[in-house]
């Protein structure tokens, strides 16, 4: 069971060494979103950490940052698990899912801010690209609803603020909020929707999962905390919200009033487009006492939204293909720390049954997800090992033989730096499928025979050179050698 609060997660993650505060005072304008892209583009993964602002100047809020996802060790701590059963954990929250429960009162909701007394600058929401964003931005959970059938939805919507009282999310065409907020629009009604700063982390994980519309990511988040999560009715507009979140702000989806949006850095590392998108009017803040505020930070990859978003993701499309679709042969799946809704590599190993199995479930990862390339491989590879991947791509991928190219994809929102043009509309792109699973039979590997290396370790051991972790690329190698 994952922890059930941000603070609990907070302190954990503090405890494994993850997690820095910095009492320095700083700038939400630049400073803060600055450093944490000099932490994610200079420091190796494994040294990354949280980043936990004490003292934001203009507000008594502090803000933290790139605590869910500084890297795959403080992702497996916000789920409580060991790194090796990130996907394990996540699939079986897909098949046990929990619905939420009901709450009166809420920690959320210790004080309540309305009327003439809503003002965003009383939150240290930042900057994320300084220099080039066109202010500060909101990048947490945005909760939109379906006016027909009353489920929610719970997605990443990055978020303009325009000024004290309105911002205008991208609330993109083809995404899931856009088409609940069409239900309401649609019968001339103005659209709630919120945004969760600060929920539990399996509300943060649930909520970046690719899943198909009119499905609950309260209840996937459930499955991860092993109990309901315990959800408020928000004090302004028709929503619930989780209960135990730092903050909520609430608003409403003015009818018929848009504005420009953008440009804010995106997950691809270019600036993204700027459209019209909807204004909404903020009716609400509420939240606990001494909160704390969270954002993702993520324009150019490695990012925390990448980070969260590729683990989340491998977990739930390797329950999908194993127990929905039929695949029981894939037995893992790693996306490369890039994915942030759309592109990304995705890297399968299985155990191919027949000729072309290999092929069939490349081409049905690349038409069921939103990656760009796929590489399959057979199950002696590591697959979150870079080198033992190429290694497969080299021994074992012919080219002309093992490449299959799927034309005319649509990358919604323009989001395809490789197709995007500034004098076309077409966003039209392409996916590539490797099926790198060994096809021939190119003799034994290279190495000495497991008994030969297992006294090499001893006698390694016993000469005293430099002590190392065994690689599981080693182990898959030495094991069939």
């Amino acid at each position: 069971m994952t922890h059930r609060t941000m603070r609990d997660f907070l302190s954990a993650l503090e405890q494994h060494g993850l997690l820095r505060r910095i009492s320095r005072p700083v700038d939400r304008m630049w400073e803060p979103a600055a450093l944490a892209k000099w932490m994610y583009q200079a420091l190796p993964a494994e040294q990354r950490f949280g980043m936990y602002f004490e003292n934001v100047k203009g507000t008594t809020i502090p803000l933290v940052t790139g605590a869910l996802g500084a890297n795959s060790a403080a992702y497996a701590v916000a789920l409580d698990v060991e790194e090796d059963r990130v996907n394990e954990t996540l699939g079986k929250a897909c098949r046990n899912r929990i619905p939420p429960k009901v709450v009166e009162s809420a920690l959320c909701q210790e004080v309540v801010i309305t009327g003439a007394d809503v003002r965003l600058s009383y939150l240290p929401i930042p900057v994320w690209t300084p220099g080039k964003d066109v202010g500060p931005y909101i990048t947490t959970n945005t909760v939109t609803k379906d006016y027909d059938t009353g489920i929610q939805n719970v997605g990443v919507y990055r978020t303009m603020v325009r000024d004290e009282t309105t911002v205008i999310p991208n609330l993109a065409p083809g995404r899931q909020g856009h088409q609940n907020m069409l239900t309401w629009i649609g019968k001339g009604k103005v659209a709630p929707i919120a945004w969760v700063i600060g929920a539990s982390p399996a509300v943060h994980l649930a909520a970046v999962a690719n899943l198909p519309y009119g499905a609950d990511e309260m209840d996937v988040a459930g499955g991860l905390l092993g109990e309901p999560v315990a959800m408020v009715k928000a004090k302004t507009v028709d929503l619930m919200v989780p209960a135990d979140a730092e903050i909520i702000i609430e608003g409403e989806i003015l009818l018929g009033e848009t504005a420009m949006e953008g440009p804010f850095g995106e997950f691809a590392g270019y600036m993204g487009p700027v459209d019209p998108r909807p204004v909404v009017r903020i009716t609400a803040i509420t939240h606990r006492r001494d909160p704390v505020f969270y954002g993702y930070t993520s324009q150019m990859p490695p990012s925390e939204s990448t980070t969260i978003q590729s683990m989340t993701n491998a977990g739930v499309m390797l329950q999908a293909l194993r127990e929905e679709m039929g695949e029981p042969s894939v037995s893992d799946l790693y996306i490369d720390l890039t994915f942030g809704g759309l592109l990304a590599h995705a890297v399968v190993a299985m155990k191919p049954g027949y000729p072309a199995h290999s092929k069939k479930v490349g081409r049905m990862i690349a038409a069921t997800w939103p990656v760009k390339r796929v590489t399959v491989v057979d199950d002696d590879v590591d697959i979150r090992d870079h080198t033992h991947v190429e290694w497969a791509m080299n021994a074992r991928f012919n080219p002309v033989r093992d490449t299959v190219l799927i034309d005319d994809v649509y990358f919604p929102i323009n989001m395809d730096p490789s197709v995007r043009s500034l004098t076309s509309q077409s966003t039209m792109g392409s996916k590539i499928v490797c099926d790198a699973t060994l096809k021939v039979d190119a003799g034994t590997f290279s190495l000495p025979p497991k008994e030969i290396m297992a006294k090499a370790l001893d006698l390694w051991k016993e000469i005293g050179l430099p002590e190392f972790e065994i690689p599981k690329r080693a182990k898959l190698r030495i094991d069939r050698s």
